[in-house]
């Protein structure tokens, strides 16, 4: 059902990021009197879903889930219609209309992409307002490293100061930012002494291709419930003991007594506690799980405050442009990490499957349109890359015209778009292959 749940929203995505594209063409072509022959949500090779015409137009849905298209009379696209064009140009037609109409009719889909990532901002700021954990708040009690994040050099408890010397407020996007930035040393406090974590070489490649959470936050441990048959309940231990280790060993943060209490499977152990303001020790005998069966209070409202800002409409409109700008960047910053043969970033890209995987397993409104906005953003600029067959081929070659105050040949933009669509083809397949290939590693 997850799995569902998550393809449900990947293609509801798709569809509105598919519809808001072509339309851009198609209202572009309209204004300057161009024809629009079709517009389809999904393609349709051998038969449509359902179609129907109106004012001249096909409108329809085809079955093959991998984007849509409008075709526009005169034009050299997937259709590859090339009986049409070896008739004599038409008034209506796209090749008929002067190269800066032309230029406008295909860059509208990128630009329609570009605002609704901008209005989904808007929404998303004026609906549910910006919340977020900010870094001052988890170094209270400092983060807790993964495997990786240990093999670069951080420790538990050591409080992030700076990246680069950047502050990032924002403690959820500082993995994004090690990557994006290319970070090299990260400022940190380890046992109230400032230090300097340099990250060894070949970090960025370990961090792109990296799934798990870099860093989580650590939170004292205070019982909240006790599981049945509890080890800890029968000891004596009470709803709102805060731990305060095993053995003797100071261990106050619930990850980290996770951790040290496995180590002693099938032991006797004493657990120190808090009570009001009396330590209590509760000697117990665990077995061979070696667990204690308490849940700790797990609501961050009691350990952290959250950052949190409201927004109304006209608040949200220049916030909206900040983060689509931010958007684009991020997204400028990852391409050029894929490109790299030094990163490798290549070796991690994925297809339907990894963006299907990155909506959350169960419907979360603000988080689908937070995926919709960033993939809207990643649609208008790979649309816009200079690879024929891609509205950035077709502008490449207006471009050429207005410089060069002559258009290409019917033969050569034949050609072109024959190539750009063999790339993309392949492209589709690599990435795919890389989502089939991680399922079975």
């Amino acid at each position: 059902m997850e799995i569902i749940i998550q393809i449900l929203q990947l293609l509801l995505s798709l569809s509105i990021l598919v519809i808001v594209h072509e339309f851009g063409h198609f209202a572009a072509a309209k204004i300057f009197k161009t024809r629009v022959e079709k517009f389809y949500l999904f393609f349709n090779p051998w038969f449509s879903v359902f179609k129907f015409n109106f004012k001249g137009t096909e409108y329809g849905l085809g079955w093959l889930p991998l984007g849509g298209y409008v075709k526009i009379s005169g034009m050299i696209d997937e259709s590859m219609d090339k009986e049409a064009m070896k008739k004599p140009p038409q008034p209506w037609e796209f090749r008929s209309k002067p190269s800066w109409q032309r230029l406008i009719i295909m860059l509208g889909g990128v630009i329609m992409n570009v605002v609704l990532a901008f209005i989904i901002y808007i929404g998303m700021l004026t609906f549910w307002g910006d919340e977020y954990l900010s870094t001052n708040e988890v170094n209270k009690y400092g983060i807790r490293p993964d495997s990786l994040a240990m093999e670069m050099g951080f420790m538990h408890g050591d409080k992030i100061i700076s990246l680069d010397g950047l502050y990032i407020d924002d403690f959820s996007k500082i993995p994004m930012n090690l990557v994006l930035n290319e970070v090299s040393s990260v400022e940190i406090i380890r046992d109230d002494v400032p230090t300097i974590v340099t990250l060894p070489e070949g970090s960025l490649n370990k961090l792109i291709n990296h799934r798990e959470q870099l860093f989580t936050i650590r939170i004292p441990f205070i019982a909240d419930k006790f599981s049945k048959e509890s080890l800890a309940e029968k000891a004596g231990m009470q709803i709102g003991d805060t731990i305060l280790g095993i053995n003797g060993k100071n261990i106050i943060y619930y990850n980290d007594f996770r951790d040290e209490i496995q180590k002693h499977k099938n032991e006797n152990v004493v657990i120190s506690v808090i009570r009001n303001i009396d330590t209590v020790d509760l000697p117990m005998q665990l077995d061979e799980e070696g667990l204690i069966g308490v849940y700790p209070k797990g609501d961050l409202n009691e350990f952290f405050t959250i950052s949190k800002k409201e927004y109304t409409i006209a608040e949200a409109i220049p916030a909206g442009f900040t983060r689509t700008i931010s958007g684009i960047d991020n997204y400028l910053k990852q391409l050029k990490l894929l490109f790299s043969p030094e990163v490798k970033a290549y070796e991690g890209v994925g297809g339907f499957i990894t963006i299907s995987s990155i909506f959350p397993k169960q419907w979360h409104w603000e988080s689908f349109w937070k995926l919709t906005a960033f993939l809207s953003i990643m649609l208008a600029i790979l649309n816009i890359l200079p690879i024929p067959a891609l509205d950035g081929g077709h502008v490449l070659f207006l471009l050429y015209e207005i410089i060069a105050r002559r258009k290409p040949s019917d033969k050569f933009l034949e050609n072109a778009q024959v190539f750009g669509m063999i790339v993309i083809f392949s492209l589709l397949i690599l990435v795919n292959g890389n989502d089939i290939v991680k399922l079975f590693r």
